[in-house]
């Protein structure tokens, strides 16, 4: 698949699934912005790039303000002349279940992860319709904001306003021809290293072993295994995909359903909190929804 001629950013590519879509889209041939927090972390990606005979530039701002997300378009096109890809992946994770969530931490989160996917992507949009319309938004979640991930208020309010925003921009944007999707990415990451069960397999992905057959098949992998859906998503090829979102990890791809109503009831005149306690045994319990699918796998 080729993506000369195209100009790419990536948001938090220093390291991690970043810099794995920033080689992967270098690689199809697409010039990349390499923005990251730690520039000396960018500055080595896009060397990576370059050794590989890729075209990249690093950028050094702090992902959040309306500031910093012109900034990191601006780059884009005075040094390349224009931007068709935004991949919006920077992110932080400050952990903490609710009661002990401090007000600086939900914050930061939120900032890094939500109102900057927000401003990139707008900055973003802005560019394609100067432009002329076209282009691509690739918007960051994880199975964190898809289902309930215990001790992570801030990153779960955050994937999961970013699916929300996904949805929202595809309807917004269509007439433009621009597409917005979502990518779920699973990943043995630094940041997965946390969770007990996975920080041998951590260990072992960043010394380059194989990932067991039974792991990649149910989803686990390295972050090279989401890249390739980032550059697809990138592409002409994927000109009539809108709006999803869409799970990569190991050997396994799924489309994540969207929020449908699974039973409702009408009844004539209103429900009462009488009326709704007779109905609920048998009429709405059976379809209540198992809010305990904690992620233990989640690629953050």
């Amino acid at each position: 698949m080729q993506l000369t001629g195209k100009v790419a950013v990536v948001t938090g590519a220093g390291r991690g699934l970043g810099q794995a879509y920033a080689r992967a889209l270098a690689a199809a041939g697409a010039a990349v912005v390499v923005n990251d927090l730690d520039l000396d972390l960018a500055e080595e990606t896009v060397a990576a790039i370059r050794a590989a005979g890729g075209t990249a530039v690093a950028e050094g701002s702090a992902v959040g303000s309306t500031e910093a997300a012109e900034a990191i378009v601006a780059t884009a096109v005075e040094q390349f002349g224009r931007l068709d890809v935004m991949v919006t992946n920077a992110g932080v994770l400050r952990d903490r279940s609710l009661l002990k969530m401090e007000d600086p931490d939900f914050d930061l989160v939120v900032e890094t992860h939500l109102r900057g996917t927000f401003t990139c992507g707008r900055a973003a949009a802005r560019q394609f319709k100067e432009q002329g319309g076209g282009g691509r938004l690739i918007l960051i979640g994880s199975p964190a904001g898809q289902r309930a991930s215990f001790g992570q208020t801030g990153y779960t309010a955050s994937k999961a306003g970013i699916v929300g925003l996904t949805r929202t921009w595809a309807a917004e944007l269509q007439r433009s021809g621009t597409t917005v999707n979502a990518v779920i990415p699973v990943a043995l990451t630094r940041m997965v290293a946390t969770i007990p069960a996975l920080a041998e397999l951590v260990e072992k992905a960043e010394r380059g072993e194989p990932i067991p057959a039974d792991v990649r098949a149910g989803g686990l992998g390295t972050s090279d295994d989401v890249a390739p859906l980032v550059v697809f998503l990138a592409s002409d090829e994927a000109a009539g995909i809108t709006g999803q979102a869409i799970g990569a990890g190991g050997d396994r791809i799924a489309i994540w359903s969207h929020p449908t109503e699974v039973v409702a009831e009408v009844r004539e005149g209103g429900w009462s909190a009488d009326a709704l306690a007779e109905a609920f045994p048998t009429t709405f319990a059976p379809h209540l929804q198992d809010f305990q699918q904690l992620s233990q796998d989640s690629g953050k």
